[in-house]
């Protein structure tokens, strides 16, 4: 794995930071508990991997104080549940130990879903053959999507006995017809291509885009336990079955701090679109504290993956010059890089896609990872329950 994107610190900050002596720094590093390496120059001095640093607070804090640690482990903290689908290290994503960038620019839709799904790419020769659902145009076509793909998905969900099959390779292939009716929701009805990609590049008149819209489904596929994601893993642990499980997590998605900020960044582009100077109007917007979204990611100190990616593949035209301008101008601002949120608009916004399509995009890449996370939780059998802490008023 590649480690240029860590962040390290000096000795100093590492014993600051974890409240100990040279020493006790000194032996977690002889253990193989901190990485280090030598700084450059002549110097004897050596950093310290900050990510391994945070790690092992954090287990001191859990040791210390079990409850506090239960807090803070559902805000960018602690693991709370074991998955093999999806890694975050390094400033990379990698799909059952496959780096996601190099699957988004080799392999399919289908091969990706069935990686995810079965743990071996080859299936998806078998997904892509699998039984689609009745290809039905939504009679609320001005709607938006996610409630056009809930509605068809509940409805589907109804015909379709086979979907409570919870055993996995039942899952798959539900999983598989699934997102075939969400892009046919998507595409409004149009006529099926080969693949998914190929059925959106179409019916949204930009078909030679369907690389492209690959990439970026791959792309959006998983990110391990964002909030949908959770979601979708405590849906399943319920029982309910893979139709059920993509409803609610197009219903988190759609939430404003998760896939639903494209709307905000959207509405951004647009009146920013015509700004002879992008840097005093976007630096107005923050003195009348207005949000900027779209930029810096607490995953990825040297920037999101994803978006880096994205943002390389555009086509050649006025809003993919547009997008560099105002990357190079939110970036000097806020002083961080583009994340995912900010290159689906772009991508759509390149494309000449409307105001939405962007989110739609997301949600389709996601649903696969959705199904992943209900197959590996079904196999769990258990519910997801945890206890809340009380705050409110004793009883009498």
């Amino acid at each position: 794995m590649k480690t240029e994107n860590r962040v390290w610190v000096s000795a100093t900050e590492a014993i600051e930071m974890l409240g100990v002596s040279r020493a006790t720094l000194y032996a977690y590093v002889s253990r193989g508990r901190i990485r280090s390496e030598a700084t450059a120059g002549k110097t004897r001095n050596r950093r310290y991997a900050r990510d391994d640093i945070e790690r092992l607070r954090a287990r001191t804090d859990e040791r210390r104080n079990p409850e506090k640690a239960a807090e803070h482990a559902l805000h960018w903290g602690l693991p709370i549940l074991e998955s093999a689908i999806t890694l975050i290290a390094e400033g990379h994503i990698y799909y059952r130990g496959r780096d996601a960038a190099e699957l988004a620019r080799t392999n399919s839709l289908a091969e990706v879903a069935a990686l995810l799904w079965t743990g071996s790419a080859e299936g998806g020769v078998q997904l892509a053959g699998a039984t689609k659902l009745a290809a039905t145009k939504s009679r609320e076509a001005d709607a938006p999507f996610v409630a056009r793909a809930q509605a068809t998905l509940a409805l589907a969900a109804a015909k379709d006995p086979l979907g409570y099959d919870l055993r996995p390779r039942a899952v798959a292939q539900t999983g598989w017809r699934i997102l075939q009716a969400l892009a046919t929701v998507a595409a409004n009805g149009s006529a099926r291509e080969p693949t998914i990609d190929a059925t959106l590049a179409k019916a949204w008149g930009v078909p030679a885009a369907a690389p492209l819209l690959r990439a970026a489904l791959i792309l959006c596929a998983d990110h391990e336990l964002n909030v949908s994601a959770f979601t979708a893993r405590c849906v399943a642990s319920a029982g309910a079955s893979p139709y059920g499980v993509v409803i609610a997590g197009l219903a988190a998605l759609e939430g404003v701090k998760h896939g639903g900020t494209t709307g905000r960044i959207e509405a951004l582009w647009d009146s920013l679109r015509r700004t002879p100077d992008l840097r005093a109007a976007l630096t107005e917007r923050l003195r009348r504290g207005e949000r900027i979204d779209g930029f810096g990611h607490p995953l990825y100190a040297g920037g999101d993956p994803r978006a880096t990616q994205l943002l390389a593949m555009l086509p050649k035209s006025k809003n993919a010059a547009f997008a560099r301008e105002l990357t190079a101008a939110i970036s000097t601002v806020l002083g961080e890089p583009p994340n995912v949120d900010f290159a689906l608009v772009a991508l759509a916004k390149a494309l000449g896609l409307p105001n939405g399509t962007a989110l739609t995009v997301f949600a389709l890449g996601r649903t696969i990872g959705w199904i992943g996370h209900a197959i590996e939780q079904y196999g769990h059998d258990a519910i997801i329950r945890p206890r809340a802490k009380y705050v409110g008023e004793k009883p009498l």
